[in-house]
């Protein structure tokens, strides 16, 4: 005999909102689906990562020991790792700093010069994509200063600004404005214009639509563009520091060359694209919190 459902049992409810709207229940099984291939590709993607990694440090291993046999030319991992792990609390040159506190230095060099050219850059860029005429009168000088690699303007701000901080910091500044400036407006200019006309008929006004339309919209465009500027960043602070500093990662990376300590280059090196990686990493987390599509 069947039994029915009474009005008081908790059943009956969530019984009538499923019935009321199926569509909830169907929109949230496509988003588990979208959601379930996204995690197992990401975790695929750190496994191949780490095995192709793995990889490449037996292959110098072996290489460097069965098939170069000089240190001084290709040293081993275990060699790099050896001599990293040593000047973790041993200062290199001697009593100069040790590799983290050089790299500290480096760090804050790069954070201060990065985050101001990627301010300047996207407000410049979103000034652009507001009015023509700035758009117009900007364009053609980011369009000669994009080619110029940093490095040419070392001799100049040198004789400018002398062989400390502002230099190094100014380097920074102006290879990572081109590069945001670029990847804002082109961001701001491919969002869809039934977009705005949608705020618009909202009433938001044409400044509140920049801001929080546009902008948002454009994000992903935006923190791709930061993240070729980090690799700018680095690139641009480890040449200035090898010509004029006496800390930071690239004076360590010079002095070694200078005595054919190669172990200590390599470590030098593989601690920027560590470094170097953990940053894009991070600016990767900030898109997927920022933008839902990327989750």
């Amino acid at each position: 005999m069947s039994k029915t459902i009474s009005a008081e049992s908790p059943i009956a409810p969530q019984a009538a909102i499923s019935s009321a709207d199926p569509s909830l229940d169907e929109t949230k099984r496509e988003d588990q689906a979208l959601a379930t291939p996204r995690k197992s590709d990401r975790r695929l993607q750190t496994i191949v990562g780490l095995a192709s990694v793995g990889a490449m440090l037996v292959a110098l291993e072996l290489g460097a020991r069965l098939a170069v046999h000089d240190i001084a030319i290709l040293p081993a991992p275990s060699s790099v790792f050896g001599v990293f792990v040593d000047h973790l609390w041993k200062d290199y040159p001697a009593q100069s700093l040790t590799l983290p506190e050089h790299l500290v230095v480096s760090f804050i060099r790069i954070f201060v010069g990065f985050l101001a050219g990627s301010i300047v850059g996207i407000a410049i860029g979103a000034a652009m994509s507001a009015n023509r005429y700035i758009q117009y009168a900007v364009d053609p000088i980011i369009e000669m200063l994009r080619p110029l690699p940093p490095l040419a303007f070392i001799p100049l701000f040198v004789v400018w600004f002398g062989i400390n901080e502002p230099p190094k910091l100014m380097l920074i500044f102006i290879g990572v404005v081109p590069v945001m400036i670029i990847a804002t407006l082109s961001g701001l200019d491919g969002v869809p214009k039934q977009m705005l006309d949608a705020a618009a008929s909202l009433g938001a006004s044409h400044r509140y639509a920049l801001i929080h339309v546009k902008i948002r919209a454009a994000l992903a465009s935006i923190v791709t563009g930061m993240r070729v500027a980090v690799g700018v960043s680095w690139t641009s602070i480890v040449a200035a520091e090898m010509i004029a500093a006496d800390r930071g990662v690239g004076y360590v990376i010079l002095e070694a060359g200078n005595y054919l300590d190669t172990a200590m280059v390599f470590s030098s090196i593989v601690l920027i694209g560590a470094v170097g990686l953990l940053m894009d990493r991070a600016l990767r987390i900030l898109l997927r919190k920022l933008d839902p599509t990327y989750r």
